[in-house]
């Protein structure tokens, strides 16, 4: 039986996981599609994928830019126009749906049930994201500290994290991490 295509497969993956992503895509994909494509399929590097997830949140525009960079690095420009559709198509009918029925007179306490428990999820989700990034085969014990101490920086005070994703970038530039 013939495997089917690897772009075929990620399009179906992304299908499936962006029904769960609705308001928090990046966040809640990055570790499973980083699973998906570089532990379970090897169809690009830990590396490579820690560079589209940088250049993503690098570039201006929506943060799911990284799982359009994943598509082109493994099918060009079809791949990234596909896995782009992939990702936006259904959680935009799953939340047009959901706006439609809350307008029909939908039970407020389900749609709080609700928002109260993907706020929890997208913390989970947002942990294991930074725990992927310090697995990355160039990372080093200096990277771990600062991915720590960008957390703790982040949630004790107001400042801006775009501060600190340019001391990041700063230190990196500099090979002190």
């Amino acid at each position: 039986m013939d495997e089917q295509s690897p772009l075929l497969d990620l399009c179906l993956h992304l299908s499936i996981l962006s029904m769960m992503a609705v308001g928090g895509g990046l966040v809640m994909m990055a570790p499973d599609i980083s699973h998906f494509v570089v532990t379970e399929k090897h169809w690009v590097s830990s590396a490579q994928f820690a560079s589209a997830y940088a250049i993503a949140q690098a570039a201006p525009g929506p943060n799911l830019l990284f799982i359009s960079l994943v598509g082109w690095l493994i099918a060009g420009w079809t791949g990234a126009i596909l896995t782009t559709l992939a990702v936006i198509i259904p959680s935009t009918i799953l939340t047009l749906s959901v706006i439609s029925l809350k307008a029909s007179n939908f039970n407020n306490r389900l749609t709080a049930a609700v928002r109260d428990t993907f706020a929890p999820i997208s913390i989970g989700f947002l942990l294991a994201t930074a725990f992927l990034f310090t697995q990355v085969e160039t990372a080093s014990w200096g990277t771990d500290v600062v991915t720590v101490l960008t957390a703790i920086i982040v949630l004790r005070s107001k400042l801006n994290p775009v501060l600190l994703i340019a001391a990041g970038a700063t230190a990196g530039m500099l090979h002190l991490i």
